[in-house]
């Protein structure tokens, strides 16, 4: 069964019914409290068809995503499928008619298995009473070898990592058999070797007849991938093209109003002694059968100013390398880490952080942020102690500081009482950064950090760092999935496969196809690994 094709409706991509729209939206406008997150917005989808849909963070597209699949269910506008007018009540009605849905946040129960949540809600039963968990199990393995996913379906979903899940979130979807396809974000969390696994199946689906909305902000993946283009900007419909009378620029400019400069990454003059000193770092865990080696044999140093760059693929170690310089692992690590030139034993994040060690996570939204408290509360949290006045908070004091971080960073918000689950995603890790650089870190390790959130937000992250390097000095690490963003941030890149160093490329010798060459797994530990 491995040949047939994937469970989805059946279409012909050529076929005059292919051509006509599956799916009208027309004059749709939604507010929330009295603020306009769409003014009558228009979107056609046609059977067949990879649409992808842009716009800054706040431009209305996840809005009107979940108006479509039935999450929002109070609007004014019409919209029409297959030519009769439809209004979901919820989204088992919109996924009834065959829309699916795959969120930007993750919409998964850690607790519960990869084959559980696949088919959470629809399971098979025996007799209608108990949940048939081997033909549940069967079921799972069996799509997800046919999306080519390497997981196991019995693993628990919360033993995960970010980008594993996602995969998950993908299967689920595609489970549904849907013939109108929504994806929100698909690629944030995984890395090259995934999303051109992704892309794969997105074009697969296209040519069985499936309607794909492509929700990015990565506008690389989108001219690589996608038939036509709708912009959005602050609600409104901005602009819809065929992706062949597009380029990159005038997209940017859609989204943002204005023409976007790329962030320049000039060289930065180091000099100094040694922030920090890597040498033979190895980290294990513990797994079922004793121990399973998850690092072996790394080595770097950093210096004033600089910033470092760590890619390769999913699973390779990039994470793992930040979380034990932190001492926020759950293993045992070896090797030797210096600190301006002196041996430091860093076993809790305590210790990271009274070294002047700083970690920005890479899913902010649980690790990062509380998202129920204000924005001055998480500007504050690490520094509470240092605040207070014989143990008693000084509100003052913390406002003062989240101030000062609104103002620097350019955090867009109502004032700093706003609650951080309310920020954009761009506005969010601004706000993780802050609450970091609050302490005067010495050194800031960034693990994904323009993760989710748009071209203009990015641009401003991409500045910051920059600053922070040349004019501070601040010696930073960077952690990204996207090669483009370590090619222009970093002054080296070291690359990882399968928990082993294979390469440490300076600005000069840096270039895509190297770095492909260095992260394939044992591609680059064949020969002799740069150093």
């Amino acid at each position: 069964m491995t040949g047939e094709p994937l469970s989805v409706a059946s279409g012909d991509q050529n076929s005059d019914a292919g051509r006509r729209p599956v799916l009208v939206a027309s004059a749709i406008s939604k507010q929330f409290g009295g603020i306009a997150a769409l003014a009558e917005v228009g979107f056609e989808l046609r059977g067949g068809e990879i649409h992808a849909l842009m716009g800054e963070n706040g431009a209305g597209k996840s809005t009107l995503m979940k108006i479509l699949s039935g999450v929002y269910t109070a609007y004014d506008g019409e919209i029409s499928l297959d030519g009769r007018l439809v209004h979901f009540a919820n989204v088992r009605q919109a996924e009834a008619e065959g829309i699916a849905i795959i969120h930007q946040e993750l919409n998964l129960v850690p607790e519960l298995s990869v084959a559980d949540n696949i088919f959470l809600g629809r399971e098979q039963r025996i007799a209608g009473l108990f949940i048939d968990r081997k033909a549940s199990r069967a079921a799972a393995q069996e799509l997800l070898a046919r999306l080519g996913i390497a997981l196991d379906p019995d693993a628990r979903v919360g033993g995960l990592r970010v980008g594993e899940q996602q995969l998950v979130e993908i299967a689920k979807a595609l489970s549904l058999s849907a013939r109108i396809l929504i994806m929100d974000e698909p690629t944030s969390a995984l890395s090259p070797a995934e999303c051109e696994r992704l892309f794969k199946i997105v074009r697969q689906l296209a040519a069985e007849g499936v309607a794909i909305v492509y929700i990015s902000h990565r506008i690389d993946e989108v001219m690589h991938l996608a038939d036509q283009v709708t912009v959005f900007r602050d609600g409104r419909h901005v602009l819809t093209r065929d992706i062949a009378d597009l380029d990159e620029d005038r997209i940017i400019a859609a989204m943002v109003g204005r023409n976007l400069l790329a962030a320049t990454g000039a060289e930065r003059i180091h000099g100094g002694e040694t922030v920090l000193s890597v040498k033979d770092l190895t980290l294990s865990k513990p797994h079922r059968r004793g121990w399973r080696e998850v690092l072996r044999g790394v080595s770097f140093d950093l210096g004033p100013g600089e910033i470092l760059g760590i890619g390769g693929l999913l699973g390779s170690g990039r994470t793992e390398i930040l979380e034990s310089i932190f001492g926020s692992t759950a293993g045992s690590v070896g090797g030797e880490m210096r600190l301006f030139g002196e041996p430091v034993d860093i076993r809790s994040p305590l210790d990271a952080r009274r070294l002047g060690i700083a970690l920005v996570t890479e899913d902010r939204k649980s690790q990062g942020l509380h998202l129920q408290s204000s924005i001055t509360d998480n500007v504050a949290l690490p520094l509470v102690g240092r605040l207070s006045r014989l143990g008693v908070r000084s509100f003052s004091a913390e406002g003062d500081l989240a101030r000062r971080a609104v103002d620097t960073l350019g955090i867009r918000c109502s004032s700093t009482r706003q609650l951080a689950g309310t920020l954009s995603g761009g506005n969010q890790q601004k706000v993780v950064i802050g609450k970091w650089l609050a302490t005067r870190p010495r050194i800031l390790l960034l693990d994904e950090p323009t993760r989710g959130i748009d071209v203009g937000a990015k641009r401003e992250i991409y500045d910051l760092v920059f600053r922070l390097a040349r004019e501070q000095g601040l010696a930073i690490v960077v952690v990204s999935s996207e090669l483009p963003e370590l090619l222009l941030l970093s002054d080296r890149i070291l690359v990882m496969a399968e928990g082993r160093q294979t390469g440490l490329m300076t600005r000069a010798e840096a270039s895509e196809e190297r770095f492909m060459q260095l992260a394939a797994p044992y591609g680059g530990v064949r020969g002799k690994a740069a150093a």
